[in-house]
C-alpha cells in the first residue's frame, strides 16, 4: 500500500521554483513544487525475512497500514518523525536506504506496548520495532545503543543467578553507557523510598547490593538458560546471512 502523507516526504527531497512560467502560466512559489526523481539502488528484498526471524519480528507481514500503531504511540506524540507503521512499511517493501536514514531514532521505542495494544491484527509493533534495532546493530547500520545494553545487562544478571537487583543493574548500565552514577533524579527517588519503605526492607536491599544473592541449585537453569541464548544468536546470524560469533 502507498503512502502519500506529505509528513513524510523529506524536506530535502523538495524541488520548489521560485520563478517558473509554463505555457504564459506563472506557477512559481509552492505551485511548482515537485519530489525529487531518484532510482532505489539498493533494494533489500530479504529485508522483511530477515526481520522477521528475528525475535519480535515474526507477524510483520499481518501489516495492512492502519496506522493504530503509530496514532497509539508514546514517543510519536512527542516526536513525529517516529513513526512505527512508516518503517513496517519501508521493511515489506525492501526500501532499506530510506529506512537507514531513521536509524538513530528507531531504538528510541519505550516498550509501553500501546501500539501492540491497538494493533487489528496482532503484528506485536512494539516487537517489530525491537526486531528491527537489533537488526540495525547486527548488520553493523548502528553500534550498540543504551537500551540494547541494559536489556543485556538486567538479562545477564537474570542468568547469572536467578534473581534481579535493581541498584546493581543501574550502576552496571550506568558504567557502561559512560553515565555518572550520582543522577539528581535518582538521588531524589533514593531519598523518597528511604523514608517510606520500612527499615527491614532497606537493610535487605543494602545487603543484596553488597552480597549480589543467588537463587539456590540454580546452575541447571542458568545452564540450560545459555545453552538457549546461544541457540538464538546463531539462529538470528545465521537469517541474517552473518557468520556465528566464534
Amino acid at each position: 500500500m502507498p503512502i502519500h502523507e506529505k509528513s513524510l516526504i523529506r524536506s530535502e527531497d523538495l524541488i520548489t521554483h521560485e520563478e517558473l512560467v509554463l505555457d504564459g502560466v506563472d506557477v512559481s512559489g509552492h505551485w511548482s513544487t515537485f519530489i525529487e526523481n531518484r532510482a532505489v539502488t539498493d533494494y533489500n528484498e530479504a529485508m522483511e525475512d530477515e526481520i522477521s526471524a528475528l525475535p519480535g519480528g515474526e507477524f510483520i507481514h499481518r501489516c495492512w497500514q492502519c496506522g493504530s500503531c503509530t496514532n497509539a504511540c508514546t514517543v510519536n506524540a512527542i516526536n513525529p518523525d517516529f513513526n512505527p507503521r512508516f518503517w513496517i512499511y519501508l521493511i515489506r517493501t525492501g526500501m532499506e536506504e530510506e529506512l537507514l536514514r531513521d536509524k538513530d531514532i528507531i531504538w528510541q521505542c519505550v516498550s509501553c506496548n500501546k501500539c501492540t495494544y491497538a494493533c487489528p491484527r496482532d503484528v506485536n509493533p512494539e516487537g517489530v520495532m525491537k526486531a528491527t534495532a537489533h537488526w540495525l546493530e547486527l548488520k553493523g547500520h548502528t553500534e550498540k545503543k543504551p537500551s540494547m545494553i541494559f536489556d543485556e545487562e538486567f538479562t545477564e544478571q537474570i542468568v547469572t543467578t536467578g534473581k534481579i537487583e535493581d541498584g546493581r543493574v543501574l550502576r552496571r548500565f550506568f558504567a557502561k553507557t559512560g553515565q555518572p552514577l550520582f543522577q539528581e533524579w535518582l538521588v531524589a527517588l533514593v531519598r523518597s523510598l528511604v523514608f517510606r519503605l520500612p527499615i527491614g526492607l532497606l537493610t535487605k536491599m543494602g545487603l543484596a547490593t553488597l552480597f549480589h544473592p543467588r537463587t539456590r541449585g540454580w546452575s541447571r537453569s542458568r545452564a540450560a538458560m545459555e545453552e538457549y541464548i546461544a541457540e538464538r544468536e546463531t539462529e538470528n546470524r545465521k537469517a541474517l546471512g552473518l557468520e556465528s560469533k566464534s
